[in-house]
């Protein structure tokens, strides 16, 4: 006896074409979600320290890098998921970690003792080699060249 599965048949599109329709967390997409997650168990990893060992020290710095942590969760998992509200979701997060960087950048070399202790944003993330000030504009840049290519494709299938 044969074991089938049923499938569903989507009114608009095959199978095959969903597979080949341009998304964020395919190609480039997959190193550029690889690094958000590694940037984001990385922020993680520090803010979790600086709150629970060295709080006192710097409150709102060590926030900010929890703030900067979560963003980069967020951002991780839109970009992952690739469907039209999980790439809304990681554009809103990109944006917002965008002016975070710069705002908090800002401030850190406009008043550094307000930053005692290095956070994820501090110094425009220099101790991060820079990476969370250059990895917005790399992810919304890849968000925006996706969203064409899916307009594009659209435009070019076929309709029934």
């Amino acid at each position: 006896m044969s074991e089938t599965t049923p499938t569903t048949p989507t009114p608009d599109r095959s199978a095959a074409a969903d597979a080949e329709r341009p998304h964020t967390g395919h190609g480039f997409g997959r190193v550029l979600v690889a690094v958000y997650g590694l940037l984001a168990l990385a922020a993680t990893g520090r803010s979790i320290l600086q709150i629970t060992e060295y709080f006192d020290r710097a409150p709102v710095p060590f926030l900010l890098s929890a703030v900067a942590a979560l963003i980069y969760l967020v951002a991780t998992y839109g970009l992952a998921r690739g469907d039209r509200t999980s790439v809304r979701l990681a554009t809103i997060a990109l944006t917002i970690e965008l002016a975070g960087v710069l705002v908090v950048g800002t401030w850190s070399v406009v008043d550094p003792a307000a930053f005692p202790e290095k956070t994820v944003w501090s110094h425009f993330g220099a101790g991060y080699g820079y990476v969370p000030l250059v990895l917005p504009i790399v992810g919304l840049w890849w968000i925006r060249r996706t969203a064409r290519a899916t307009a594009a494709a659209d435009e070019a299938a076929p309709r029934r």
